[in-house]
């Protein structure tokens, strides 16, 4: 019984606190270093998160600009458009003017020299 009562002792005893305090002493420590490493993730995502939106803003803001210049030059190749219709109307009228002179004309001649043997 005596050397149950010092088993006991030498088990429970200083090294055993000892052992006891350094594993609630490592265990204080590995929960700081996760409670810091848990941080700095959570920075870098947030970082992360920051710079992507930061990105997608950059994109969509680059993204009107082209549709903005896109219908810029939509609506300035319909006004060209528009401007050569309307010239090639003018043309085809000139044209046709002048077809109608030239066989009036022609028809005037033909008519006097018609005139003229007879």
């Amino acid at each position: 019984m005596c050397q149950l009562r010092l088993v006991k002792k030498f088990q429970f005893g200083p090294p055993f606190l000892s052992f006891a305090n350094e594993t609630e002493k490592l265990k204080s420590d590995i929960e700081k270093m996760r409670s810091e490493l848990r941080y700095e993730i959570d920075k870098v995502t947030a970082g992360q998160r920051l710079d992507l939106n930061l990105e997608r803003g950059r994109i969509r803001d680059e993204l009107n600009n082209q549709n903005q210049e896109t219908t810029n030059l939509t609506n300035k190749l319909d006004r060209e458009i528009h401007a050569l219709r309307a010239q090639i109307e003018a043309a085809k009228y000139d044209v046709i003017k002048y077809c109608i002179g030239t066989l009036a004309s022609v028809s005037a001649v033909g008519l006097a020299v018609i005139r003229i043997l007879m």
